[in-house]
């Protein structure tokens, strides 16, 4: 089988990250599979916002469980050491497509490179408030219009065995021939 193929049938979320943060290079090679995901007319509107620092990350994951309305404590991250948003402009009809395809080429990537992954959503509500939109201003993240958060990818080494893929549901494909 094509080692494509296979990433793609092999990768799983997963909800048990290692504190080790995976190096800069792995991280690299993640975000630039992303900035590779096919865009509606080529227009490339998807950002990514790395998140190595660990107190920004921790407050991500407060904010993101107050969001998900889970119990005080609970990280929505599971343990993941870095945290890659995928934002877009809001004034393209098709940005949560072309973020989605960013989200699964990174998470595509990270399980080739021997890391996990879990796409987290709530981005959206995140990145509706003044004080995420003082970060994007902050870290000169401008376009012509507002940015929308499409999700999270937390990417960190496996804490444990990866899960086994459950089987493929049946009579979802249909021939038109």
């Amino acid at each position: 089988m094509n080692d494509i193929i296979n990433a793609i049938k092999t990768r799983r979320s997963i909800r048990k990250f290692m504190d080790e943060m995976p190096s800069q290079e792995s991280i690299d090679a993640i975000i630039e599979a992303g900035l590779y995901a096919a865009s509606a007319m080529g227009t490339q509107s998807p950002v990514i916002i790395a998140v190595t620092n660990k107190e920004l990350r921790d407050k991500l994951s407060r904010d993101n469980c107050k969001i998900g309305g889970w119990q005080e404590g609970f990280d929505p991250f599971y343990n993941a050491p870095v945290i890659l948003i995928v934002l877009a402009e809001k004034k393209y009809p098709n940005r949560v497509y072309d973020g989605s395809l960013v989200l699964g080429n990174m998470m595509t990537a990270a399980h080739s490179l021997g890391l996990g992954s879990i796409w987290i959503h709530r981005a959206r509500e995140e990145f509706e408030s003044d004080e995420y939109k003082t970060l994007l201003k902050d870290l000169g993240v401008t376009g012509e219009s507002e940015y929308e958060g499409i999700g999270h990818c937390a990417i960190g080494f496996i804490d444990g065995e990866t899960p086994k893929a459950a089987p493929r549901r049946e009579n979802r494909v249909f021939y038109a021939r």
